[in-house]
């Protein structure tokens, strides 16, 4: 803007003083012409008195000064000349000067002069005797002026555009300068041109109206910052062209990427041709989802598009982890078959038995060992029930039940006080001992946790074996172990005996009554009360199971 002001100022200097030149040279001129008029006629009056008194003697002595003379009859005929022989001049009848004073007595007249070739100003002056005076002197043109006036005009030209240009730099700095300095951010406060104020205020009001749009779109970006950021499941917006708008943390860990991705396509991120296939679908207008393996984890993804006037503008991607509810799934799937399949069997006993019985096939000294048969497989029918109504009532939140001071001591000695029988029965020795450790838990649930594992130990003990219960009060912490010297559990099954229906022997378990859910239900103890559980066994030297639980 600066330099259009400059421009503009300076041209106009230019145009003005080029026009004030013109004019001067015009004004110059025509008063030039008419010093020239006055002088020339005043010769003229002067020649004329001069000839008349003199007569044509004046001119023997007569000295020019620039000025023409000539002496023309009435009827034209030049009497006398000062440039040219009179003879040879042509006659003067048609001069308009001479012509215009042998009517009024004085003439005058401009033009070229053929003779002199040079424009002239002509004065004539009829004498008494009807003769004319006439006076020529050289005219200049207007060209000729200004040539005779262009080296001082151009100095003045050139001194005048060098001021013209260091005002206008002046003048157009002083003019801007305010305009620079308008502080936008408060267009209120500002001193400046009167014009300027209705632009201002427009400024100030759109500056009003900005801030409040920003605030509210930082506030919903933080709503939404704080929503996603806290959410376990992994959302990703994605534009019309699958560029990456928003990402929160767990999307970023699930991709392996971090918020730096905002603005790179989503092909950059993730390559996985599921995933792509998923988006395209989305670009399209469909709903489109898949089960996928990410960081080890099974994850649901969910393509939906964002659809805005009828036509779609963007994707979103929802990632939930179903890892956990896959595994209930199949653990209850698991669960289902093999209940069924530990229902079966001694469903089947019962029925064969009782079949043979009603038939009349068994014979009357052989009916006792057959009902036993069938009261044995109803016993364990029983305490599969139990075991999985145990399990169920773990499952529905026996977490739940308020905890008191249990000694772990008293609960063990009285579970070998109930599994006496059994170990005697078995030629089991079991033993308790330790400190008296006290810790915060269900008594009912801590009883069956020591029952399960001190049972187990005698069911996998040989006879003329040991079964020690052994707890330490250690610090913060309580320390149950649960050891025997029985078949002990192969390596590669240790990782597994905690799962449901899960048997190192199947055949031996069956044997002794077992039904494969014992440790899953110490197992589902141990968690409700957040201890850990360790497990050390050896075919064929027995098994250690310690369990750790926190006093608090």
């Amino acid at each position: 803007m600066t330099k259009k002001i400059f421009i503009s100022i300076l041209l106009v200097s230019a145009v003005v003083l080029l026009a004030c030149f013109a004019i001067t040279v015009g004004v110059l001129y025509s008063y030039y012409t008419g010093i020239s008029e006055s002088q020339l006629k005043a010769q003229t009056s002067v020649i004329s008195h001069a000839v008349e008194n003199e007569g044509i003697g004046y001119f023997n002595d007569f000295k020019e000064n620039g000025c023409r003379v000539t002496w023309i009859n009435s009827d034209g005929t030049v009497i006398y000349d000062s440039e040219a022989q009179a003879s040879s001049l042509e006659s003067h009848a048609d001069r308009e000067e001479f012509i215009e004073a042998l009517e009024t007595g004085f003439g005058k007249s401009s033009r070229y002069s053929s003779t002199l070739t040079e424009r002239m100003l002509y004065c004539a002056q009829k004498l008494a005797d009807g003769t004319v005076i006439r006076t020529a002197y050289p005219q200049s043109t207007v060209f000729m002026l200004f040539l005779g006036m262009l080296p001082p005009l151009c100095i003045v030209f050139i001194i005048s555009i060098a001021l013209s240009g260091l005002l206008a730099y002046r003048l157009s700095r002083q003019i801007v300068q305010p305009l620079n300095a308008i502080d936008l951010d408060k267009p209120l406060e500002n001193e400046t041109y009167d014009e300027l104020s209705p632009l201002l205020k427009r400024i100030e009001l759109q500056h009003r109206q900005i801030d409040r749009q920003l605030n509210e779109l930082s506030r919903k970006r933080e709503e939404w910052n704080a929503v996603t950021e806290s959410m376990n499941e992994g959302i990703v917006l994605l534009s019309a062209d699958n560029t990456v708008l928003s990402i929160n943390k767990s999307a970023s860990l699930l991709l392996d990427t971090s918020s730096d991705c905002i603005g790179q396509d989503m092909l950059e991120i993730c390559r996985r041709i599921d995933i792509q296939s998923l988006i395209c679908q989305a670009t399209e207008g469909k709903n489109a989802e898949i089960t996928a393996e990410l960081r080890g984890r099974e994850y649901q993804i969910n393509a939906s598009p964002i659809v805005s006037d009828g036509s779609v503008k963007g994707t979103a991607l929802l990632f939930f982890d179903v890892t956990d509810k896959l595994q209930a799934e199949q653990m209850r799937r698991e669960f289902t078959a093999n209940v069924s399949h530990e229902l079966k069997t001694p469903l089947q006993v019962i029925s064969g038995t009782s079949e043979l019985m009603i038939n009349g096939l068994v014979k009357n000294e052989d009916i006792p060992k057959f009902a036993e048969r069938i009261h044995g497989e109803s016993l364990r029918m029983i305490t599969l029930v139990d075991d999985i109504i145990e399990l169920s009532r773990l499952d529905e939140g026996a977490a739940e039940v308020p905890k008191e001071k249990v000694c772990l001591v008293t609960a063990a000695e009285a579970v070998a006080e109930r599994l006496a029988v059994s170990a005697q029965h078995k030629d089991v020795s079991v033993s308790v001992a330790g400190d008296k450790a006290v810790i915060n838990g269900i008594p009912a649930l801590i009883t069956e946790l020591i029952f399960n594992l001190c049972d187990n130990a005698i069911k996998y003990t040989l006879p003329g074996g040991r079964a020690d219960i052994v707890i330490k009060d250690e610090n913060n912490e309580a320390v149950l172990t649960v050891s025997d010297t029985g078949v002990g559990i192969p390596e590669d099954a240790q990782s597994r005996v905690f799962e449901r229906f899960f048997r190192v022997d199947k055949s031996r378990s069956k044997e002794i009554g077992g039904t494969g859910l014992g440790l899953s239900i110490v197992k589902h103890i141990a968690e409700i009360h957040n201890a850990r559980i360790y497990l050390k066994s050896k075919p064929g030297k027995g098994t250690s199971i310690t369990v750790v639980f926190p006093k608090d």
